[in-house]
């Protein structure tokens, strides 16, 4: 539910959101049967309330039939930790409106800790300056070109770590418009920077380390 509330939301505009709502209604049973209104309304200080309001409800009803009429959350989560991480994402993402972004927090960012990476709009914005992706590749499909290119084993610490450098790269230095490509510290290997400053190309493609 975080997750969902977090999309094209500041985190401290989603934290208030979620806090709004889990004060309003104590349990997802009540957030589940509660007038959609009422719900959006709770959730007022993230963006397109009117839109992810009747989505969690929609979410929730969903899990209440497939955990079998009630919402069994130990059940649910000790399914999503069962399940193999590919697996896990894949179960999470045919409920409405869950794609890849939100499977990956729910997995990474949870008390679950699974190693599952999500990419935000920053993470991603570096990933293509860096060459990691190509320029045409949207924020869903990035998912598992980058995922694919973390070192073998890396536990959840470190795909976390990793998530939250290049969002950080991207939110202080890496920006939307005029990147302060004369400051970074990855300047060496990133072809958009070097392009920018006319300096030589990098000689070698960045990598994942």
């Amino acid at each position: 539910m975080s997750a969902l509330l977090s999309h094209r939301t500041r985190n401290a505009e989603s934290h208030r959101a979620f806090q709004q709502l889990t004060t309003q209604f104590p349990t997802w049973e009540q957030v589940r049967d509660a007038p959609t209104e009422a719900v959006q309304a709770a959730i007022s200080p993230c963006t397109w309330p009117e839109q992810k309001a009747p989505r969690l409800q929609a979410i929730l009803r969903e899990l209440t039939v497939r955990l079998g009429g009630h919402l069994d959350l130990p059940r649910f989560t000790q399914l999503l930790t069962e399940l193999p991480v590919p697996e896990a994402r894949a179960w999470l993402e045919t409920l409405p409106g869950v794609g890849p972004k939100t499977s990956a927090a729910t997995l990474l960012f949870s008390t679950l800790r699974r190693p599952a990476m999500p990419v935000d709009s920053h993470h991603h914005r570096v990933a293509q300056r860096l060459g990691l992706i190509g320029p045409k590749v949207g924020t869903e499909a990035s998912h598992a070109l980058l995922e694919a290119l973390l070192p073998p084993g890396w536990d959840a610490q470190q795909v976390y770590d990793h998530h939250e450098a290049l969002m950080f790269h991207g939110q202080k230095c890496c920006y939307f418009n005029s990147p302060a490509c004369g400051r970074c510290v990855l300047l060496e290997v990133c072809p958009t920077g070097q392009l920018r400053l006319g300096a030589a190309p990098a000689t070698e493609p960045a990598t994942i380390a």
